[in-house]
């Protein structure tokens, strides 16, 4: 009994295996995450996003002090009620796919021109772009893109990675930040988990 059910275990997680390397399954992943990203344009309210980075962070994010190089990371601070609004949108956006998937909020940086910040990553902690402990980083040119026309767009830069960007409006019909959909073909659940 314990061998026929080892057995049917086995060929399970086989045919699990073939599923991830079929072409067949990053068309729907793909399909997936645009369909995620594309409820996610309308969904995402870009006027609590603009709330969600407050005044002192954004004051020190740039800062640089010899005598404490953390000064930015300590003052970074969130409106947090902004910041839970948002973050259980994306949450439940995530949930729009049968596979695990992240939705990330994306904002670029007031008086930095081509400067983006990450501003909520979600549970699995995917991202195409994001660099683990950076408070900023430069914009992709998928990005600017996605800021400067409103296109959504696939990127599957890193190999095994799907990501579709898609932009955020605020309610005077402004694009103001994006979101990306993320996965991968084959998932190690605690890979990105820090």
């Amino acid at each position: 009994m314990k061998t026929i059910y080892l057995v049917s275990l086995l060929l399970t997680l086989a045919t699990l295996g073939q599923a991830q390397d079929n072409p067949d399954a990053t068309s729907t992943i793909r399909q997936e995450l645009e369909s995620a990203a594309r409820v996610a344009t309308v969904m995402v309210d870009g006027d609590v996003c603009q709330k969600i980075v407050t005044p002192l962070a954004k004051e020190y994010m740039f800062k640089v002090d010899p005598h404490d190089e953390w000064l930015a990371g300590d003052n970074y601070d969130v409106d947090d009620v902004s910041f839970n609004i948002t973050k259980k949108t994306l949450i439940r956006l995530s949930h729009l796919t049968s596979f695990p998937s992240d939705v990330n909020l994306w904002l670029p940086i007031d008086g930095h021109p081509g400067k983006i910040e990450m501003v909520i990553r979600n549970k699995n902690e995917m991202s195409q772009f994001w660099r683990w402990g950076d408070l900023y980083q430069d914009m992709t040119p998928q990005m600017e893109t996605v800021l400067k026309t409103g296109q959504r767009v696939t990127v599957l830069g890193r190999p095994g990675w799907i990501s579709v960007l898609a932009p955020v409006y605020n309610s005077l019909g402004d694009i103001v930040g994006l979101i990306e959909a993320v996965s991968r073909e084959k998932m190690d659940a605690h890979e990105n988990v820090k």
